[in-house]
């Protein structure tokens, strides 16, 4: 892995933990999620509009079929994020994702693509995944899901609760990460076999994505409005910032395989476990700490490697 494309990477991942922050404050559904690409295309018109007539790019039929492929496999993850985010905490949703996504990705390129990273770039991913719930409390996390604790003569006992409460959350946030696995190895077969532009691409699937929303939206135009009025600033930052997370992604994909990619993305959970500890007001403690060291260290493996 060059380090340009660490650099992109890198600078994807802090955008990525900010945008994923004005999310789950905004904790909004379809109206939201329709909103934020209202407000994507708008931006994207003038920008495409100059880089059409500067370039002048060529798209084939098959190019046009894989960037709606995208659109739906992402209109489907920010669907389920959002969800997750109205349901579930930031420090479980965010990690399950994110550890998921690039866990599946990484075993995908490896499996399906051919891909074969080194030993020590394989070993650094490890490390930044196993990071991730470390530094998020994720084993206890999940084990706490299932099981509530309480105290009884003086004991700590455990009651199971019922799976149909528990596991809604955590469904969501697995689910996100599958969505965000197919995206990633779909994105990456485009951008490198295909060689479309990624700022065709990330407007591409923008559009998608808006089309197939704006019927529903239509039907719950209210709701819409009342997400503009109340949440107008988080849409913003939402529309402002996943763009360019996704273009810079994008472009470190043209020459380095997902493998090495997906797992670096990961160093975003250490931002976003501080935007959660600062903003957010979630516990950390030294665990965070020593987890975000066991991240660096695993990013540097990755380059390395």
């Amino acid at each position: 892995m060059t380090a340009f494309a660490l650099l992109l990477v890198l600078i994807a991942a802090v955008l990525h933990a900010t945008w994923n922050y004005c999310a789950k404050r905004a904790g909004g559904g379809l109206p939201f999620v329709w909103l934020v690409g209202a407000i994507i295309c708008s931006c994207y018109v003038p920008v495409i509009g100059v880089y059409w007539s500067w370039t002048q790019p060529s798209l084939s039929g098959g190019a046009l079929w894989w960037i709606l492929g995208s659109g739906v496999l992402k209109t489907s993850y920010s669907l389920f994020l959002q969800r997750g985010y109205r349901h579930g905490d930031f420090s479980l949703i965010y990690p399950l994702a994110r550890g998921t996504g690039p866990l599946l990705s990484t075993i995908a390129a490896i499996v399906f693509l051919g891909e074969k990273p080194s030993a020590l770039a394989l070993a650094g991913g490890a490390v930044i995944i196993a990071s991730i719930f470390w530094l998020t409390g994720g084993v206890d996390r999940l084990s706490g899901i299932f099981f509530r604790r309480g105290l009884s003569a003086g004991r700590d006992q455990r009651e199971v609760v019922p799976s149909v409460f528990v596991m809604s959350s955590v469904n969501y946030g697995i689910i996100s990460g599958v969505f965000i696995a197919s995206y990633t190895l779909w994105d990456r077969h485009g951008v490198a076999s295909l060689m479309i532009a990624p700022l065709v691409y990330d407007a591409g699937t923008a559009f998608t994505q808006l089309a197939l929303l704006t019927p529903f939206a239509a039907r719950r135009w209210p709701e819409v409005a009342t997400e503009w009025r109340t949440n107008k600033r988080w849409a913003l930052g939402v529309a402002l910032l996943s763009p360019v997370t996704y273009v810079l992604v994008l472009t470190a994909m043209k020459f380095t395989p997902v493998s090495y990619i997906a797992p670096a993305r990961e160093i975003s959970i250490v931002i976003g476990a501080f935007i959660g500890a600062k903003f957010l007001r979630e516990a950390g403690g030294r665990r965070r700490l020593f987890a975000a060291f066991g991240m660096a260290a695993g990013v540097i493996a990755l380059a390395l490697g």
